[in-house]
């Protein structure tokens, strides 16, 4: 593998400022130091709350640096969402993986 290959991280939440928050806190503890790609894909594209499927695959590929993409979901629907896309086998990175954190 290429040192240039990155795994990505997407985190997904039911909430977009919450998603936002664990992605600044994630890039904060780096003290500017080198990071994997991150992305938050949280609530709906209306800005409300749930999941996207949409905002999720978008997440997803702005991230993904050749070497796959960790998925970490905050609960329930969140969970299903990124299972259904995964069996979908089209919508996400290859690579792409829900990581149980």
């Amino acid at each position: 593998m290429s040192v240039d290959k990155q795994v990505g991280i997407v985190l997904v939440s039911h909430s977009g400022p919450v998603a936002e928050a664990v992605a600044a806190l994630a890039r904060g503890l780096a003290a500017g130091g080198a990071t994997a790609p991150v992305a938050a894909a949280g609530g709906t594209p209306a800005g409300g709350l749930g999941t996207s499927a949409e905002l999720i695959a978008e997440a997803a590929r702005s991230v993904d640096a050749g070497a796959g993409v960790a998925v970490l979901v905050d609960l329930g629907s969140a969970v299903l969402t990124v299972k259904a896309m995964l069996a979908e086998g089209d919508e996400l990175p290859d690579g792409a993986r829900l990581v149980d954190a």
